[in-house]
């Protein structure tokens, strides 16, 4: 099904010189997990976003560090666009006492309170309530702070999204909703899943404003999120943003691809890699040149290797911490 995007009018610009390292921050970091897991010393299930590096910079990007994020199993990329420390994160990947959650919570669930991320979620769609609650809490604290959510495009038919959606609109709550349709939930392509020429157009159900774009395209991802935090931080309501995007690895980490030809996924990472499109762009425009593109990249891969081979010494939990953080400590 071809689908269209909505062009968007841009409202301010981007500092896609930084966009384009913290893109590259994300890809070297999925890229390191998966070595991990292939070497046998990361354990349990991971989720990588390679190739959907735009959407995550290009809407976190938009936030100020107080504004919070919520986001799903697909996570590391919205962490790490948001500012979560990249050390912690390699340390809660190898459940060390020194992780985000003290090792505790792995791949799936990274929160990092102090710079606005709420927390991810291996529940599917878990993350469209918890959103609604938390912009709920700056509406009637009168924060000025707002919401951008995460979730995939197979969290679209979860009952969660509806009734959030419901509750956003009527009580016009500071929240943007950012549907990161990668094609496939899990091994359905979403065409088989819903039937609809864009899942933007279920806001329209809720009187909530629907928009499809191109989510490879950073610039387009983050003038759209601008635009819609600017709507709910005045007070005007939710929008629901469907960012066309995909994922070049599989679901996760068993995930062998049969679903999808290898012609796709070639197209997809050759035509549409969203790194290597706004490189091209810098370049034509005179931003930046290829040899500094490639000697960051350098940079940033001795970085996360010295980063994660420090991580490699640190303490596990005990198991006195099994104790720790079962009960709420503050009593009321």
């Amino acid at each position: 099904m071809k689908r269209k995007v909505d062009k968007i009018p841009v409202t301010r610009p981007i500092v896609a010189t930084e966009a384009l390292k913290r893109m590259w921050e994300i890809r070297i970091f999925e890229e390191m997990i998966q070595e991990l897991f292939d070497a046998g010393e990361l354990y349990g299930t991971m989720h990588l976003c390679i190739g959907q590096e735009a959407t995550a910079v290009g809407g976190a990007g938009s936030l100020k560090q107080t504004d919070w994020i919520v986001s799903t199993h697909r996570n590391h990329g919205h962490c790490i666009a948001k500012g979560t420390d990249i050390r912690s994160m390699f340390a809660e990947m190898l459940g060390k006492k020194t992780g985000t959650n003290e090792g505790k919570g792995g791949s799936m669930h990274i929160a990092d309170l102090n710079i606005g991320n709420l927390g991810s979620n291996g529940i599917v769609g878990a993350g469209f309530p918890i959103a609604a609650g938390a912009a709920l809490s700056a509406q009637m604290q009168n924060t000025d702070q707002v919401v951008l959510c995460y979730a995939g495009d197979g969290a679209v038919n979860e009952g969660s999204f509806h009734e959030a959606l419901n509750l956003a609109s009527i009580w016009k709550l500071p929240v943007i909703y950012l549907i990161e349709n990668n094609q496939y939930g899990m091994s359905s392509s979403i065409e088989q899943m819903v039937n609809i020429d864009h899942l933007s157009q279920r806001g329209k159900s809720y009187g909530i404003e629907g928009i499809t774009i191109d989510g490879n395209d950073l610039t387009e991802v983050s003038r759209t999120v601008a635009q819609a935090v600017e709507k709910a931080r005045n007070g005007s309501g939710p929008t629901l943003i469907e960012a066309l995007t995909y994922r070049h690895k599989g679901h996760s980490k068993s995930d062998k691809l049969l679903y999808r030809s290898e012609a796709e996924c070639r197209d997809w990472q050759e035509n549409n890699d969203p790194i290597v499109r706004l490189e091209k762009k810098l370049i034509q425009n005179g931003e930046i040149e290829a040899n500094e593109i490639r000697q960051m990249e350098e940079v940033i891969r001795k970085e996360f290797a010295d980063l994660l081979a420090s991580v490699k010494h640190d303490s596990e939990p005990t198991v006195e911490d099994l104790w720790t953080h079962v009960y709420a400590e503050d009593t009321l």
